[in-house]
């Protein structure tokens, strides 16, 4: 299952933004706060449990110069995901947004597509609300 969120244009340089999402700390900042609880971070990577209980692992997986940001699910993850920010540098803007893709079968597909679609909409929003507060 492939979902990409909404593109989102930030006032801020592309490399700063790199920068602040290489540190796993700061994606505790980018996620619905009344929707998650017990988040865990270090500069490599966090965890943190969503509504339903279920724990979500994600880990740093590098990156390409300040084009795109990667990570990937962790150990106790409910499905193998990767993630991926894309950057792009428009003067002083910097546009990005959210891609996923994640091994899901149809039945979970139903189910995690909506939530996924709007939690990846929601963290894009709050990445651009972080650099323009």
């Amino acid at each position: 299952m492939k979902i990409n969120s909404d593109k989102v244009s930030v006032t801020a340089d592309a490399a700063a933004i790199k920068t602040f999402l290489m540190d796993m700390n700061n994606v505790e900042h980018l996620l619905p706060q009344d929707k998650v609880k017990d988040f865990k971070g270090s500069v490599e990577q966090c965890s943190f449990k969503v509504q339903g209980g279920v724990t979500i692992s994600l880990i740093q997986n590098g990156s390409k110069e300040t084009e795109e940001v990667y990570m990937k699910s962790g150990e106790g993850s409910p499905f193998p995901f990767t993630l991926t920010v894309h950057l792009e540098q428009m003067g002083e803007n910097t546009e990005g947004y959210i891609h996923f893709n994640g091994e899901v079968n149809m039945f979970l597909k139903m189910m995690v597509e909506k939530p996924l679609t709007a939690l990846f909409n929601y963290m894009s929003q709050k990445l651009k609300d972080h650099f323009e507060a």
